[in-house]
């Protein structure tokens, strides 16, 4: 005896499978389709989200963007990330950091959208700074944009690439600054400076960020730190031999993303990193320098979100 192959269950599958031809490859409109079935508009729309839901279709979308947003919910997926975007490269300029820079700033602006406060804490960098420059210019007087860690040099002088005050008076939110500088003498007097009344509300709002953005930094010769004369080359010796990989906010850490138990992090004044917390810390990196600091920075959940590029996320992901 021949067994029956059209069941009820094949029979809407069947069905499903004309609807999702139908809609997503022949371009027919719902109504269409319910007239070419002899169904009613509201199956023919039941149909269509079946062949979606039993991945009767698969969309495939032709076009470099489509590229990116494969490769981003590849990263989600990988890292446990709660957020990844991935802009197109310049396959002439693959570390061009344009692409990244616009990404990171419509990711900024949709937060910044909320007509509820929001709290913004930033890190420093040419990333961040180029991701203000690209944010459109806005009245976003609820919010609250503070530093992650110092402006100051030892000897009082400004450090380079500052993003907090320059985000605060293109959105016209108030600001908070580190009062700190990025590396105090010695831990006692770390311990002294944290005390200020001033220091704790900072680090405090930190902790309660929505939304923390910083940059990602190489533990080379070209490493900021050391370019920047926070670290010098016997410190950088030091370091490398510690197994230093990377470092956020100056917080250097090793190949698995761990914050390195050393001279120099003892004298960090940066907010504490809230390591494999839910609350968003997205890294705004890319370049094939910062690959093995991006990589140590995802192992130890240094970071829940990633801007980066389309050639990092394909390096990251090989």
């Amino acid at each position: 005896m021949t067994q029956n192959r059209f069941t009820p269950e094949t029979t809407r599958l069947d069905d499903a499978a004309r609807a999702g031809w139908l809609y997503y490859v022949a371009g027919n409109t719902q109504d269409e389709i319910a007239r070419k079935l002899g169904v009613s508009r509201q199956t023919a729309q039941r149909l269509v989200a079946m062949a979606v839901s039993e991945r009767l279709v698969k969309v495939r979308l032709d076009h470099p963007i489509g590229r990116c947003m494969d490769l981003a919910a590849a990263l989600r997926d990988r890292f446990g990330l709660q957020m990844a975007e991935v802009a197109p490269s310049d396959p002439e300029a693959p570390d061009l950091l344009t692409g990244i820079a616009i990404a990171a700033a419509a990711h900024l602006e949709r937060l910044l959208k909320s007509p509820d406060r929001r709290i913004v804490s930033l890190g420093t960098g040419r990333n961040l700074r180029a991701m203000v420059e690209q944010l459109p210019r806005m009245s976003c007087p609820q919010h609250v944009v503070v530093s992650r860690l110092g402006n100051m040099m030892e000897d009082g002088s400004a450090t380079p690439y500052n993003a907090t005050i320059r985000l605060a008076e293109r959105i016209g939110a108030p600001h908070y600054p580190y009062p700190l500088p990025v590396l105090a003498h010695d831990p006692a007097e770390l311990a002294v400076m944290r005390s200020q009344k001033a220091a704790r509300i900072t680090t405090d709002l930190c902790l309660r960020a929505d939304l923390s953005l910083v940059g990602i930094g190489q533990m080379d010769m070209t490493a900021p730190l050391h370019v920047d004369g926070f670290l010098s080359p016997t410190e950088m010796d030091e370091l490398s031999r510690a197994g230093a990989a990377g470092e956020i906010t100056s917080w250097v850490y090793d190949d698995r993303g761990r914050i390195i138990d050393c001279a120099f992090n003892r004298r960090v004044a940066s907010a504490p990193l809230p390591v494999g917390g839910d609350q968003p810390m997205v890294a705004v990196a890319s370049g094939q320098t910062k690959l093995p600091a991006i990589r140590a920075a995802l192992a130890g959940r240094l970071i829940n979100g990633l801007i980066t590029s389309e050639a990092t996320a394909e390096r990251l992901l090989a």
